[in-house]
């Protein structure tokens, strides 16, 4: 039995010694500014959340990742359980947060209480003409230029000293479920393990939170969900042309069958864009997957080893 129940993913935080790069690399990336303060940049996408990415002035690295609960009562039991406090939260939203640190001493905020901001639209899409329809008659298809439009934040990605030890922490206090299970051929303990959230009869994303034994604690990616396949692939283009590095894809995953696309921002973080990923309820249960179907596509480049 788990302390609590989260929701989802809210956010991740960075340090990094130059706002205004950092700015211009998630605006071209598919955020844009919510609050910008002396020492601290707030980016959102379209969607209800005051922000999901958060930069702080300071040397380059990975600061926190964050987790949203249902209520302050949950708060509660996770700051009782952990010896932590319950704190206002200052950001965009507002409300309340916990700090707490995992066993390789990753910071977890969790919060609750955020106020929603009003989302944004994304544009209107022409239907698709495929081999199973052409319902599009005696009109054009034009998807315009410019960054993808980044609606929410997916999953991210933690490389972990201990697998299991890890695993154990987070399903404890927020009631992770795996998804896949990944081992290596011949080989009796997993390397990791997709985790998502358990909301019952609700799906949820595939995972939520990807957790590798790599033996070394370290940032993997934080992955974004973009408006469409379309939206994806011009967004592609919008940072090809601005001269971004570019580290994985396009391809369609194995492992909750997103279609994918990996940049790095100017300090060597990777970030992912994705579409058309796997949804799953708590009772769709547990798999275990080997370690090609982690690295290999269904279609598209398989992952680089600089992916980690």
């Amino acid at each position: 039995m788990s302390l609590v129940k989260i929701k989802d993913i809210a956010h991740v935080r960075f340090t990094a010694p130059d706002l205004d790069a950092m700015e211009a690399f998630l605006g071209e990336f598919g955020l844009t500014r919510t609050e910008r303060r002396d020492d601290t940049l707030f980016m959102r996408g379209t969607g209800a959340s005051p922000f999901l990415h958060a930069t702080t002035r300071g040397a380059a690295g990975f600061a926190a990742i964050g987790f949203a609960a249902d209520s302050v009562d949950d708060l509660g039991i996770l700051a009782k359980a952990e010896d932590a406090a319950i704190e206002a939260l200052d950001a965009p939203g507002g409300g309340s947060v916990v700090r707490l640190r995992d066993p390789d001493g990753f910071l977890v905020e969790v919060t609750a209480g955020q106020q929603p901001v009003a989302p944004r639209a994304l544009p209107a899409r022409e239907a698709t003409n495929d081999g199973r329809g052409h319902p599009r008659e005696n009109e054009l298809k034009r998807v315009a230029p410019g960054p993808a439009h980044v609606l929410r934040l997916g999953h991210a990605v933690l490389n972990v000293t201990d697998f299991r030890r890890s695993e154990a922490w987070y399903k404890r206090l927020f009631g992770f479920v795996t998804s896949d299970e990944i081992t290596l051929d011949g080989v009796p303990n997993p390397i990791g393990a997709f985790l998502r959230c358990d909301r019952g009869d609700q799906p949820t994303d595939h995972h939520t939170l990807f957790l590798v034994g790599a033996g070394t604690p370290k940032f993997n990616h934080a992955a974004f969900e973009v408006a469409d396949f379309d939206d994806l692939m011009v967004g592609h283009e919008h940072l090809k042309a601005h001269g971004r590095q570019h580290e994985w894809g396009i391809g369609r995953h194995i492992l909750g069958s997103q279609i994918f696309d990996y940049w790095r921002d100017p300090w060597g973080h990777a970030v992912e864009h994705w579409t058309d990923g796997d949804r799953l309820d708590a009772a769709w249960g547990s798999r275990i997957s080997p370690l090609k179907d982690l690295t290999g596509t269904q279609w598209g480049p398989e992952a680089p080893r600089t992916m980690g």
